[in-house]
């Protein structure tokens, strides 16, 4: 069996397991975590020939994150045929684009291909999307500042360091890369424990979030390529301010 073989079957078991999970899920916490492990386990089948007991396993991490994304997000939907549909249909495409993206990164920790820039394009696009899920989850609780803050900065954590990581695709440690992770992670706590005193909507706070995820990914991933030049700085703070502005006239005060 190919490896397209292997991802084509792979996109369509998630997406079937998303049905399932609709119909048959009575604990859907627990459904959506099976759902992360068995996304892990295909993901690890899928890319077998490139994984290895390093750092390689990190391909992992955005998959299993965007299945645990899409889950908690579906059922913030209506019940609604009409809106589940697209639902499954996007996360078919963006397991399978996963696929594609952890197999190009596999392959680049052992030796260059002219694929990688894309795979990085990718990977960043679904990661701010990923993220955008996983805030909108945490937002939607509404559980008291501590648990927002805490919980926005753990489980920005991961993503983050993957991101960085798929910059120099090594397959050990790097105190760098941990170092950038930790701090952008403590950013996105703080800046969601400034969140529960702004009168924002859910929709709104989400946007927000995933744009200052945005701006820190993008400034650690141009610091680990060597191109964190002032204007890139600049570039990065203009759009920054801009979201913050609009999201300040978007509020609706007293």
């Amino acid at each position: 069996m190919t490896k397209r073989q292997r991802f084509v079957i792979t996109s369509l078991l998630l997406s079937i397991g998303f049905v399932a999970m609709q119909i048959y899920g009575q604990n859907r916490f627990i459904t959506i975590a099976g759902l992360g492990v068995l996304t892990a386990v295909l993901f690890i089948w899928s890319l077998r020939e490139g994984l290895g007991l390093n750092f390689t396993l990190l391909t992992i991490v955005l998959p299993v994150f965007f299945t645990l994304g899409v889950g908690l997000f579906w059922f913030l939907l209506p019940a609604n045929i009409y809106a589940q549909i697209p639902i499954v249909f996007i996360y078919g495409l963006g397991i399978y684009a996963l696929c594609l993206t952890a197999n190009i990164y596999t392959v680049s920790a052992i030796r260059t291909i002219a694929l990688l820039r894309a795979a990085h394009g990718v990977g960043f696009v679904i990661s701010l999307f990923t993220l955008f899920l996983v805030y909108d989850a945490v937002l939607s609780l509404r559980a008291n500042i501590l648990f927002n803050g805490g919980m926005v900065a753990i489980l920005s954590f991961p993503l983050f360091y993957q991101s960085f990581w798929s910059v120099g695709l090594k397959k050990i440690f790097g105190k760098e890369i941990l170092t950038i992770s930790l701090i952008s992670s403590l950013i996105m706590g703080e800046i969601a424990l400034s969140l529960y005193f702004w009168p924002v909507t859910l929709v709104v706070g989400s946007l927000f979030l995933t744009v200052a995820g945005y701006v820190l990914m993008g400034l650690g991933q141009a610091k680990l390529e060597g191109r964190l030049f002032t204007q890139t700085i600049r570039e990065y703070l203009i759009l920054g301010t801009l979201v913050f502005v609009g999201m300040f006239f978007a509020t609706r005060w007293g």
